[in-house]
Order: C-alpha cells, then structure tokens, then sequence
C-alpha cells in the first residue's frame, strides 16, 4: 500500500500495524524515513468503517517525519491509498482537528461509521519532554475508487 497526499508533499509506502503489548495502537519506527502505517486492526482503505493511519510528526535525531505538515491540511484536499490489488482509494478531507492527547476522542476515530473514511494520526501542538502534548487527526471521506495509475 501506499499513500500520497499532493498537498502536503507526502508519498510514502505503508507499513502494518498492529497492537503494541499495553493494548495501544503501533506507531511507526522512530528512524530515518521512517514510513506512514496502517493500523491492520482496522478496516482496509476503501472499506466500511473507518481506516487508521498512523505517522510521525518528527522523528527524533532524525528531523522531519512523514507527517510534518499533516496539520496544514484543509477540507477538500485529497488523499489518495494505493492498494496492494492495484486499485487507488481516493478520500476528501473532512475536516482536522487538534486535540490534547488526554481527549483524544477515540469512539470518532474508530468507531464504526456508515461509509469508508480514513484518519489520519500524529503528534502536535507544544512539545512536552520527549513528545507533544496533542494529536492532530485529519478525518477524510470516500470520493473515488479506481485502477492505480
């Protein structure tokens, strides 16, 4: 799989991800180039219900991630999944939204919903320590289904 998003300059493979061991979410490897990923516990771009990916705003020594510029996206921009059988899943972006971490509204991001959307998911806002104290989640809507190009 792999993800492009014109906008904001990101075109990335996609990496799986599952459960870390206290229950949580994976996030990508803190590395350089380190790639978006999808959270495989959650449905298949293009899918029913909501599909989760997840990246880094920074990673570490490393500089800029993936991410860096997922908080200037605006509602009507497109994101665009290539999947593994060829097809390219392309979404709208609903709206983003900025959130602290301790509210992070998690029934929103994988609840189940009554069409294929995606999410979008990293870090933001002030950094605090060794992280951010926010999440910035772009909430995207299924638009077109088509052979890649």
């Amino acid at each position: 799989m792999r993800l492009r998003i014109a906008d904001i300059g990101v075109d990335t493979p996609l990496m799986g991800l599952g459960l870390a061991s206290d229950g949580t979410v994976q996030v990508p490897p803190v590395a350089a180039h380190s790639p978006a990923g999808w959270y495989s516990g959650s449905p298949a771009p293009g899918q029913l219900g909501p599909s989760v990916i997840l990246g880094h705003v920074t990673v570490g020594r490393y500089g800029d991630g993936v991410f860096l510029r997922l908080s200037r996206l605006r509602p009507g921009a497109r994101v665009v999944v290539g999947l593994q059988d060829g097809v390219a899943t392309t979404f709208t972006v609903d709206a983003v939204r900025t959130v602290t971490k301790d509210r992070f509204p998690t029934q929103q991001v994988y609840g189940n919903t009554d069409r294929p959307e995606l999410r979008l998911i990293t870090c933001g806002g002030p950094r605090t320590g060794d992280g951010y104290r926010d999440n910035v989640i772009v909430f995207a809507s299924l638009t077109a289904v088509a052979p890649a190009t």
